[in-house]
C-alpha cells in the first residue's frame, strides 16, 4: 500500500511542474484524494458492501468535487489535476499513467445495461471540460482536446478535438479532412446537401455559374462616363491658341 501511495506522489510531481514537495502534493491535490478514497469504496464494493462504497464515494465527492463510481476500474498513476467536476460512470475503465483535467466526464448515453461507459487505455491525456459518452474506447497514448465531445472510438497515438470529437492527428501526422461527412456534424450535411444543389443547378444551365465581380456596377458606370466623354472631346474647344 505505500509503495502504491509513493508511487502515486511520485507520478504528481512528474506531471506537474507546480508539485514543489511531497508535502505539498498530500496536502494540495484532492485528485490524489479522490483516488485514493476510490480504492477503498472499491475494495467495499466488491466485498458486496455496495451501500458503504457509494456512501464513502459521495464523502469523497463532497470532499473533493471528484465523483468516481465504486464500480469503475482505475489502474496505477491516475493523475486527476484541479479535478473540479470530474465525473467517472460505473463501468468506465481507466489505464495506467492516464492524465484527466477538470470537467472531465466518463459517462453513459441511456439507460442500458451492461458495459455502458467509455475505456481509456494506457497514456491517454484528457483536456478540461471534454465529455467521453458510451463504451467507447480511446486508444493508448491518444489525446482528447478540452471541450470536446467523444462520441466514437479513438485509434491510439491520435488527437481528436470538436464537437463531435474527429482525428486532427495520428501517429504524429497532420490529418486533413477532405469529405465533412468524416466530421459527423448536422451542419455538415446541411453543407454537403447545399453544394449537391449547386452542381445539380450548374448542370441543369449547361454552364458553370460565374463569379460575381465585386463593384461590376459601379465599373459599368464609369467605363459609359470615359466613353461619353472621348466622344465629346472632339467637338468641345478647352481654348487652345487663346
Amino acid at each position: 500500500m505505500f509503495d502504491r501511495i509513493r508511487e502515486d506522489i511520485r507520478s504528481v510531481k512528474e506531471r506537474d511542474p507546480a508539485a514543489r514537495s511531497t508535502l505539498e502534493v498530500l496536502l494540495c491535490y484532492p485528485g490524489l484524494w479522490a483516488v485514493w478514497h476510490h480504492r477503498l469504496a472499491q475494495a467495499l464494493w466488491q466485498a458486496k458492501m455496495r451501500l458503504l462504497a457509494r456512501m464513502l464515494s459521495q464523502m469523497s465527492r463532497f470532499v473533493t468535487g471528484i465523483e468516481i463510481h465504486p464500480g469503475a476500474r482505475i489502474g496505477r498513476r491516475l493523475f486527476i489535476d484541479h479535478g473540479a467536476g470530474v465525473v467517472i460512470g460505473e463501468t468506465a475503465i481507466v489505464g495506467n499513467d492516464v492524465t484527466l483535467y477538470q470537467g472531465v466526464t466518463l459517462g453513459g448515453t441511456g439507460k442500458e445495461h451492461g458495459k455502458r461507459h467509455p475505456t481509456l487505455c494506457d497514456g491517454v491525456f484528457v483536456g478540461n471540460n471534454a465529455n467521453l459518452l458510451g463504451n467507447i474506447c480511446i486508444g493508448e497514448n491518444s489525446r482528447v482536446g478540452a471541450g470536446s465531445v467523444v462520441l466514437a472510438d479513438v485509434p491510439p497515438n491520435s488527437t481528436v478535438v470538436g464537437v463531435p470529437a474527429h482525428i486532427v492527428y495520428r501517429d504524429g501526422q497532420r490529418v486533413l479532412i477532405t469529405d465533412p461527412r468524416e466530421i459527423k456534424d448536422p451542419l455538415s450535411d446541411a453543407l454537403i446537401a447545399l453544394a449537391l444543389r449547386v452542381d445539380q443547378v450548374e448542370r441543369l444551365c449547361g454552364r458553370a455559374a460565374q463569379p460575381v465581380e465585386p463593384f461590376a456596377a459601379e465599373e459599368a458606370e464609369r467605363s459609359a462616363y470615359r466613353e461619353q466623354l472621348e466622344r465629346l472631346r472632339d467637338y468641345v474647344s478647352m481654348g487652345e491658341g487663346i
